[in-house]
């Protein structure tokens, strides 16, 4: 099984932040990487469920809860041990345009991230950090991320998650690694 949770806040206050990226690549998986879908509300998320154990979901906790929900879908779903949950959000430390693949690692300070790990106990999970950077110099991190973006940045963010959508379902059927090496280093026009 397979479950890809997108990190954001819910609202339409938030909707085309940076800090929804997460979101607006679960619509996408939603529309072009999911047939035969099946939304229903389950705790504090909502789930699609698609062919041969997929899951896409969106916590409707805010971003530094998100691990609340993430937990409550692991547990309904009968997460197992082979099971993979991966994860998708913003970084402000990756230039917008780019993605990056990771097997596991730290929050990095990320609080929507921070919450997950401590809330199912382990760092041990795949995600894919869409960019969203840099950060201005001297720039406010909250004001930054809650930001929108300008109409040529929401053109190049449309395109990075097209393409974080094609690496995520190369990761269903492949090796994540093959996939980290497609991807960690291309970048969208």
């Amino acid at each position: 099984m397979f479950l890809f949770v997108g990190l954001g806040n819910p609202g339409p206050r938030y909707a085309l932040t940076r800090h929804n990226v997460g979101f607006l690549f679960i619509d996408q998986m939603a529309k072009l990487g999911l047939r035969k879908t099946v939304q229903k509300r389950l705790y504090e998320a909502h789930l699609l469920e698609g062919e041969e154990k997929v899951y896409i979901a969106k916590p409707l906790t805010f971003m530094n809860l998100s691990g609340v929900a993430v937990r409550l879908l692991m547990k309904d779903l009968n997460f197992e041990r082979e099971d993979t949950l991966v994860l998708v959000y913003d970084d402000v430390w990756i230039p917008l345009g780019r993605i990056r693949i990771r097997e596991s690692g730290s929050d990095g300070g990320h609080n929507g991230l921070k919450s997950v790990i401590s809330e199912i106990g382990t760092q041990s999970f795949p995600r894919i950090r869409i960019g969203v950077g840099p950060l201005p110099e001297n720039g406010d991190m909250v004001d930054y991320v809650l930001g929108r973006f300008s109409n040529d940045e929401y053109q190049k963010v449309s395109k990075v998650i097209d393409l974080a959508v094609s690496a995520a379902k190369e990761l269903i059927s492949g090796d994540i690694r093959k996939v980290m090496t497609a991807y960690n280093g291309t970048e969208v026009d």
